[in-house]
């Protein structure tokens, strides 16, 4: 029997990350946004066409190689845009007993609407810990700010923002 190979297609990764959430992170950049934010640092990530597929369990072994990561982040693109893929890569990385950020250009009020129409969206946030959501917007741009680029954006806990069904912000 022929065992389906699973992929993402990304922009990349960056192996150990001190600035995407407590901890060292292993970060996984989605390839594809439809946002395209005026002033985005990730302007390579906009493109559906660009990136690579890259196999779940590759990740999976690369993030086996360091004993330190406390957990996964992932960013883009929009990671929103590609639930299905994500799905396995996250339920690994739960299973392992880390814990997941994520990045996205929709608010949590987009994304509780979205779910309630895609099976896989609404998995997937029932998975992640972190979110910090909303659009980059240059004008808000604020290079103090944690975890995110600009003052509209929100670090939220999805956990209880799921189960309050409002955005519940935290601060870090």
């Amino acid at each position: 029997m022929h065992m389906k190979t699973e992929t993402i297609r990304i922009a990349g990764v960056v192996r150990q990350s001190i600035v995407d959430g407590p901890g060292l992170r292993f970060v996984v950049f989605t390839q594809g946004c439809p946002h395209k934010c005026k002033g985005c640092h990730n302007p390579e990530t906009h493109s559906f066409n660009g990136g690579y597929d890259c196999e779940v369990n590759k990740i999976l072994l690369e993030m086996e190689k360091n004993p330190l990561l406390k957990g996964l982040a992932i960013s883009g693109g929009e990671p929103f845009c590609r639930p299905e893929e994500l799905l396995p890569l996250v339920k690994a990385v739960r299973e392992k007993g880390m814990d997941v950020y994520c990045w996205s250009g929709y608010t949590f009020e987009e994304l509780l609407a979205m779910s309630g129409m895609d099976a896989a969206t609404a998995e997937l946030l029932e998975l992640i810990d972190v979110l910090v959501d909303g659009r980059f917007v240059l004008e808000e741009r604020d290079l103090e700010l944690k975890l995110r680029g600009s003052r509209n954006q929100r670090i939220l806990d999805l956990k209880q923002s799921l189960k309050e069904k409002k955005p519940v912000e935290i601060t870090v």
